[in-house]
């Protein structure tokens, strides 16, 4: 009996699938892209016709043969890929690739895994989409322009291995500006002077703790205008009048307001709130939704997939969806928290519209029903979209809301206070906040009516600085990103791993700040090719795309606009972009020793730092760092430490220095001899007849020992060398692994040795021994 076979992109998914459409299907996975342009060149004609060059990747064949011979032997080939450009993209090079000529080809959108998603996808096929897959093209071929151009100018006048993307250094130029607007800002001093009162008694004063009827109100207006209080000594004398005033209410305002709920979760608000409640990084967010999406195992179920697709712009919902979830807010809550009719929320107008929001597949499998099938990290953010989709479909909030002006002679005082007279949605979720708002919540005010008479029991100045505009986090950065109308729903997670990786930026404290290196590729990228970095440059393009899409506009056309224009910036910038290789970055700090500017010059193993235009008449170098103004400030040199060991290029001393990467020995000969090495462990090679040495060092994934005879032996290991043999199988090396909590663990390397050895904490050994 012949039997149809469908191509997926992910194994996982092809398990969710499998289960589901029975042995009429064989479910096969090509594991992501099978094709791309090549690696090593550009790979794209420039003739006019852009025709892109695509290779196999390396690695694929096997699976493309596979492919190949399942194909062969199917009567229909079903393509399966993600619902979006990419998958497309996958979906049509699978096409080109697996020989199914003369059989039916069909194209299926699973946009949940769900039986009836699924079943329904598999009896209403679709065509290949071409205008989807031009569109995809299109993108691929411009990132390509601009990274493989612009990078080799990069190389030649910054070092080799940097790189330009299109969107990222958007991005980055954001990064940069914020820097430069924290840099230039100049805080200002104000002061605020609050009021505790109460209600007028005949009573002693009452300690304001004590009294339940107490509360604060904030000095607003002095002789009808508008208060503003710059000094201590002004506060004071504000404080002095108040202090003696009499206090009476002037006006007593109640309102009742609503409160909606959010629209359900796009891709670019899933990775925001992800950041805000999670600390999720956007990558590591659709990372974790992937897998949502793709099938988790839940118990006799077997694989289900537990969201709709996670890569989506629309905020539209299924008509079975919002049905479902109203029937789940009456039985669970009752009919006040179910709105008259189904709640419908406006999509932008470039939104995919086939897609739906990202929701649950199913709102009967509650977060707390499904938290034991998963980990931590997923059952956090099934637990958000859960909520977030149930709560945009229940009834606003009341908030009964009351503003209190009260009068203190020439001054204004005002209170604000707030109460949820019904909590609708927020009996679910509410959103969170990027920024702490400043000042104290709304409190609970006692009644109070117009002429009433208040007694002081306090008052109270407080001294203030304004703040610079705050970093960028993750969320933050995305929500500008998207209201530029710069990315897509596929494309934010990129974007920020990108130059996060590529080193330009680095995450402190989940704010994203620039690096030396990165200001400095901002500062050229932005000279030289200032369309690349324009946001309405970028956001505009992004309209070309979707028109290219939705059959508007021939992909060639666009990239022959866009390619004229930048190849003029191209010829400009390889004479006219400054050689900071050969010249450094000018700054304006005079060497010590010879009074010379010093620039800064960047090291591939240690950073930036500052050198002498005079070199090599002056070899004087330091390292620097900025003050809160940017300012660049040397830091005083140490003395290297010295070890022992001779230089094995000129027999000189080799000190040890500390670079960004750690420690490092340097010849003490520099800079006529420029010879650096990882300091060795002592431990040898575990390679049966190597005769190395381990040694540290620092790749793209943190840390890691490998042995000081590479390229002979490239021997390498995550953990950490320790000098102590096996006790299992006597392997002469166990290596240390250690954990976010402090805590560490030993275990061998021998493939057929599983020990391990868990560490304790010295405070554990300390507190044991006490």
């Amino acid at each position: 009996m012949s039997k149809s076979l469908l191509i997926v992109e992910s194994p996982t998914k092809a398990r969710t699938l499998e289960r589901y459409l029975g042995k009429d299907f064989i479910v096969k996975a090509s594991v992501g892209h099978i094709k791309d342009l090549p690696g090593n060149k550009l790979g794209v004609n420039l003739d006019g016709e852009f025709t892109p060059q695509y290779q196999v990747l390396s690695g694929k064949k096997k699976v493309l043969d596979d492919l190949k011979k399942a194909a062969s032997r199917a009567d229909t080939v079903y393509l399966g890929p993600d619902p979006d450009r990419e998958g497309e993209a996958i979906a049509w090079h699978i096409a080109e690739e697996i020989g199914a000529e003369g059989k039916p080809l069909k194209r299926v959108l699973f946009y949940e895994l769900t039986r009836k998603a699924i079943l329904e996808a598999i009896e209403k096929p679709n065509e290949l989409d071409l205008k989807l897959y031009e569109a995809q093209q299109a993108r691929r071929i411009l990132d390509r322009l601009v990274g493989y151009l612009i990078s080799p100018l990069l190389w030649e006048k910054v070092r080799a291995g940097l790189s330009a993307g299109r969107v990222q250094s958007v991005a980055l130029r954001l990064i940069c500006e914020r820097e430069e607007e924290i840099y230039a800002f100049e805080k200002q001093e104000y002061w605020t002077i609050e009021a505790g009162l109460c209600p007028h008694r005949e009573a002693a004063l009452l300690n304001p703790q004590e009294d339940a009827s107490a509360f604060s109100a904030q000095l607003l207006r002095f002789k009808n205008k508008k208060c503003t209080i710059v000094s201590q000594e002004e506060a004071e004398k504000h404080v002095k009048a108040l202090s003696c005033a009499v206090y009476s209410v002037n006006a007593v305002e109640k309102k009742q307001r609503k409160k909606a709920p959010s629209p359900p979760f796009i891709t670019s608000t899933l990775q925001q709130d992800a950041a805000r409640k999670f600390h999720f990084s956007a990558k590591q967010t659709m990372s974790i939704a992937q897998k949502l999406y793709e099938g988790s195992e839940i118990g006799e179920e077997g694989a289900v997939g537990l969201i709709t697709y996670m890569r989506t712009d629309s905020t539209r919902l299924s008509q079975d969806s919002t049905q479902a979830v109203r029937e789940f807010i009456a039985n669970r809550w009752g009919d006040k928290y179910l709105p008259s009719k189904t709640v419908a929320y406006k999509s932008k107008d470039t939104a995919q519209g086939a897609h739906e929001a990202i929701r649950p597949t199913d709102v009967a499998r509650t977060p707390e029903m499904m938290a034991k099938y998963l980990s931590r990290e997923q059952a956090n953010l099934y637990s958000l979209i859960w909520k977030r989709f149930v709560a945009c479909q229940m009834t606003p909030a009341l908030i009964n809301q009351t503003t209190v002006d009260i009068g203190a002679g020439d001054y204004l005082l005002r209170t604000t206070g707030s109460v949820i007279a019904f909590p609708g949605f927020l009996t679910l979720y509410e959103e969170g906040k990027d920024e702490a708002e400043d000042g104290k919540s709304e409190e609970r005010l006692p009644d109070l009516a117009q002429g009433q008479a208040l007694d002081l029991l306090k008052i109270e100045p407080r001294q203030h600085f304004t703040q610079p505009p705050p970093r960028f986090t993750e969320a933050t950065l995305i929500k500008t990103l998207e209201d530029l109308g710069i990315g897509r729903p596929s494309t934010y997670a990129t974007i920020i791993s990108t130059v996060l990786e590529r080193e330009y930026i680095l995450r402190t404290k989940q704010r994203l700040m620039p690096t030396e290196l990165g200001m400095i590729i901002n500062r050229l990228v932005s000279a030289n090719f200032p369309d690349i970095v324009d946001t309405k440059f970028t956001a505009n393009m992004e309209k070309d795309l979707d028109e290219v899409e939705h059959g508007g506009r021939r992909f060639k056309n666009l990239l022959n606009d866009f390619y004229g224009p930048f190849v003029k910036s191209l010829e400009s910038a390889r004479t006219g972009m400054a050689n900071f290789k050969a010249a450094g970055w000018p700054t304006d700090l005079e060497c010590p020793r010879c009074s010379k500017p010093l620039t800064i010059r960047l090291s591939r193993s240690n950073g930036a730092f500052l050198a002498c235009s005079g070199y090599p008449s002056c070899s004087f170098t330091s390292d620097y760092e900025r003050d809160e103004k940017g300012r660049i400030k040397p830091v005083e040199a140490k003395e290297p430490e010295e070890t022992g060991e001779v230089c094995e290029k000129c027999g000189k001393p080799m000190a040890l220095k500390r670079g960004r990467f750690g420690v490092f020995l340097a010849c003490t000969g520099y800079p006529a001899c420029k010879n650096t090495r990882t300091p060795s462990t002592g431990i040898h090679c575990p390679r049966e007849g190597c005769g190395g040495e381990l040694v540290s060092r620092m790749g793209k994934r943190g840390r890691f020992y490998g042995c000081n005879k590479y390229p002979e032996c490239k021997m390498i290991f995550q953990g950490e060398p320790v000098r102590q043999s096996c006790p299992a199988c006597n392997a002469p090396v166990l290596f240390r692994k250690g954990s976010k909590t402090g805590s560490s663990t030993l275990f061998c390397i021998n493939p057929s040795c599983k020990f391990t050895k868990k560490e304790k904490l010295e405070e554990e050994e300390q507190a044991k021994d006490g």
